[in-house]
């Protein structure tokens, strides 16, 4: 969920999108979007709802809301991609008989 503005500042490198797990595997985007709507949502209140929903128990499990933090989800991505291809590489080498000389 996009938020325009929070009500104070943001923690270093997040974003106004807020990352909510451990959600109930039955939870519609209905269910979701009724619950924010009540800590402001609506009104581009990241911090709010995050500080009222974090731990919040809903449909038998406690939900966790973050900031989304996208530079460190960048860099998962990037270093899978590393080892990836560094894999490829390697089965590359082995393939044509090609040494780390």
């Amino acid at each position: 969920m996009a938020l325009a503005r929070p009500t104070s500042k943001l923690p270093a490198g997040a974003n106004r999108i807020l990352f909510v797990k451990n959600l109930n595997y039955q939870i519609t985007g209905e269910d979701l979007y009724d619950l924010f709507a009540r800590y402001g949502i609506e009104g581009n209140r990241a911090k709010n709802a995050l500080d009222h929903l974090n731990g919040f128990h809903l449909q038998e499990r406690y939900i966790v809301v973050l900031y989304h933090m996208p530079a460190k989800q960048d860099a998962a991505a990037a270093k899978a991609d590393l080892a990836r291809r560094e894999e490829e590489l390697a089965q590359l080498k082995k393939k044509h008989n090609i040494g780390d000389d």
